[in-house]
């Protein structure tokens, strides 16, 4: 946020004396936040934005002034929309893969078409939920009175932008920023039989187990083969489009534009050729060939070999019918390295080729430069280039041909083996396996969205930092999630969905480019194994940004998660229940953000990294964090600030999550910020509870509390608050209170059930 004008200082300095809360004023118009901001642009992202102002005493009995804003996020419905979309034509992709996979036995088509027909419903289902989110309006978040509807299900609970603007008279204004959100989770779905993280588990294990009815394939290569399928998908294409530019070059007589066009050909086709350098291409085309009826392998025509221009095709061998289940020894294993050995064998002709027309090109113009006829070398005398310079088309021409022509054939191949990977995957507890996805994309969908969100805002936060843009194309940004969830009741499966929805994170990747016209939303693409997100920024924003980012380089994030239930169901699970999932979530992550930091050390310029050890003691932290987490200790709010603190020092982003995003996270943000203005701008002691207690009051923090929702705009003073954490601090003082609270509450629950 920019610097407060002097017109709001002199309205800060008429607060009352005697006053708990030094709250002065409520900015009553969006546009001038903005404005003083001077960063419009975020206009496109963020939305009705609330802004309190405060001052606060340091030690030394100065002032300082904090703006405090809260802004909701129009990417709560934009970023589901675009991934449902991109959801929609993968899956309808899929199925037509699926239908052209050839014939099949009759028990694998009787499989296949079980799986079309409930792929196809669950198609209709995501079109139906994206048209009635293309309803949607008002409101640019979801209420956590919402969560549990189906339409809204992809959507993320309360997302919000939670920032402070500190204008201290000791340092530089310093900004803070929190996006809060609801816990990823499928609300809709439930939590009867537990989260993500133990249903895939549960699905994983049964599938490894299952009959023979089933081929298995782990995850890995599930994920494998999609990957490989995605990398056709695009390189084909590509590949297409830079021969025919080959062929362009070509009619044109132009070496230097030739020698370009064949560095491009030859990248994409050798990424295409190392595609398939994968042992489970050759299993799925051996399990293809098994599953085709009475194991007759349908060979296409063997494609040309590349090093004979004008060779005739090979007639196909005849069709042999074998067993009912055909033997390894009748499989021919060789001859997949045959086809898509091809596809090298013809680049290297085309390659050969262009060497041979330019440097006959060269020679020929040295001849004539000389002003003498001269004798050529014999050996530039080959028997391909027969044709006068004119004819550089028609002599590259059939080898572009030859090569699409065993692309075509090894595309065929190994498609069709690959969606054989899939088929197995789908066919293996159908309803179970099609529900588990769409819990997957429900979580992720609200987790991305916060991703977004939070990336955008700091992009432009620190666009004119140069180490941050270091950082970020060298390293990648830190995503720090702090959880709050308790171990207990519907809360664990929350927590399984959350752990499981920010680790998928992980397949996600920036690229910034430049906004060509007013519309500067991100948009996605990509598939489930592997999207990127393309932030747009208008061309000055643009310029500043260094060069391996405008070259389009991706831009990967590392997601951490470290979870420390802290309400009064918390208590019960410490006492009677389990911890276990909170415990081993904090320890992965702990070693991912151990890994991070590693990477960071190593790869971020000396002169920055001996310049932020001076600033910041992060290998003392990363280890106070990892004692405090194998310490078990109940409640350990420790391994919060620790987190906390390690991610800002990082220049990460930061989230805070619980169930609805309102009473926990309130309480935990609010105690964040003052914790700041304490430890980093001097806040005087004595004001550390005025400032909390400030922050939290109904008249300067309408909205966050669990019997205040702040969509509905009313309060409910008959009900009572647990923002002070009351509770939760009586029983820490005895374990006599606790037996007592105990009971109680029990004795409530019996109440209230009866």
């Amino acid at each position: 946020m920019g610097e407060i004008e002097d017109g709001e200082a002199d309205h800060i300095t008429t607060d009352v004396q005697g006053q708990k809360c030094a709250l002065v004023c409520e900015c009553p118009a969006p546009e001038s936040v903005s404005r003083k901001d001077n960063l419009p642009f975020l206009n496109a992202v963020l939305k009705n934005p609330v802004c309190k102002l405060y001052r606060f005493p340091t030690s030394d009995n100065k002032w300082m002034r904090i703006r405090e804003q809260m802004s909701e996020s129009i990417l709560s419905f934009h970023i589901p929309k675009e991934l449902i979309s991109l959801q929609i034509k993968e899956d309808l992709c899929r199925n037509q893969e699926l239908k052209e996979l050839g014939e099949l036995s009759p028990h694998w088509d009787n499989l296949r078409k079980n799986v079309l027909i409930h792929c196809d419903q669950m198609v209709n289902m995501y079109q139906d939920i994206l048209t009635e989110l293309s309803k949607e309006t008002g409101s640019s978040f979801k209420s956590s009175s919402n969560k549990g509807e189906k339409t809204l299900e992809f959507v993320p609970v309360n997302l919000h932008l939670q920032r402070m603007h500190v204008h201290s008279p000791h340092l530089k204004d310093a900004l803070y920023d929190v996006i809060t959100v609801g816990a990823p989770a499928a609300h809709f779905q439930g939590f009867k039989n537990g989260g993500l993280r133990k249903l895939l588990h549960r699905f994983e294990t049964e599938r490894r187990n299952t009959g023979y009815q089933f081929i298995y394939y782990s995850p890995e290569n599930t994920a494998k083969a999609k990957e490989v399928l995605s990398n056709i998908n695009q390189l084909q294409p590509l590949i297409a489009t830079h021969a025919d530019l080959l062929l362009n070059s070509a009619s044109q007589h132009s070496p230097d534009s030739l020698k370009n066009s064949l560095k491009m050909l030859s990248e994409k086709t050798e990424h295409f050729v190392h595609a398939f350098k994968d042992q489970l291409v050759r299993s799925a085309l051996l399990a293809l060939y098994t599953a085709r009826p009475g194991g007759v392998l349908k060979k296409p025509p063997s494609p040309k070999d590349g090093t004979e221009e004008n060779s005739s095709q090979d007639p196909p061998p005849p069709m042999r019918r074998q067993d009912s289940i055909p033997h390894h020894s009748d499989y021919d294993e060789e001859e997949w390295d045959r086809v898509w050995a091809n596809v090298g064998k013809s680049l290297n002709c085309i390659i050969a080729m262009v060497d041979k027309l330019i440097e006959r090109d060269a020679d020929s113009e040295g001849s004539s430069g000389g002003g003498q006829d001269g004798e050529k070398d014999p050996s530039l005398v080959d028997s391909i280039i027969t044709h006068p310079k004119e004819d550089w088309y028609e002599q590259l021409y059939p080898l572009i041909l030859t090569l699409k022509d065993c692309m075509g054939e090894v595309v065929n191949r190994a498609k069709q083996s690959l969606t054989f990977v899939l088929l197995q995957e789908l066919a293996y507890s159908l309803p179970q396996c099609l529900m588990l996805t769409l819990r997957r994309d429900v979580v992720f969908s609200q987790a991305l969205a916060g991703l977004v969100c939070g990336f955008i805002i700091k992009l432009h936060t620190s666009l004119h930092d140069p180490g941050f843009l270091e950082q970020l194309h060298t390293v990648g940004l830190l995503v720090q999630y702090e959880g709050l969830l308790s171990t207990y009741s519907d809360e664990i499966g929350m927590l399984e969905d959350m752990a499981v929805g920010i680790s998928d994170l992980k397949k996600v990747a920036f690229k910034i480019i430049e906004a060509k016209s007013n519309d500067v939303l991100p948009a996605i693409t990509g598939r489930r194994e592997h999207y990127v997100v393309e932030v747009k920024l208008p061309a000055r924003m643009f310029e500043i940004l260094p060069l391996q980012i405008k070259e389009g380089q991706l831009l990967h994030v590392c997601p951490v998660l470290f979870n420390v239930g802290i309400n009064e169901q918390q208590t019960l699970a410490e006492r009677f229940g389990d911890v276990s999932l909170q415990e081993s979530i904090n320890q992965e992550n702990f070693e991912l953000l151990k890994e991070y930091y590693t990477v960071f050390m190593e790869k971020m310029p000396p002169d920055y990294i001996s310049h932020f050890q001076e600033q910041n003691d992060l290998k003392g932290l990363l280890e106070n964090l990892h004692q405090n987490i194998q310490a078990k200790k109940r409640k350990n709010v420790e391994i919060m600030w620790l987190a906390a603190t390690i991610c800002r020092k990082l220049n990460g982003i930061r989230f805070t999550c619980c169930k609805s995003a309102k009473d926990r996270t309130s309480m935990s943000v609010t105690l964040e910020q003052c914790s700041i203005l304490r430890d980093e701008h001097q806040l005087h002691k004595d004001f550390f509870i005025r400032a909390l207690d400030c922050m939290r009051s109904r008249q300067t923090q309408g909205a966050l509390n669990e019997s205040d929702d702040p969509e509905t705009g009313c309060l409910s003073d008959n009900k009572p608050t647990s923002r002070h954490f009351y509770p939760v601090a009586l029983l820490l003082v005895s374990s006599h209170l606790l037996v007592v609270w105990l009971i109680l509450s029990l004795a409530l629950l019996l109440a209230k059930y009866q």
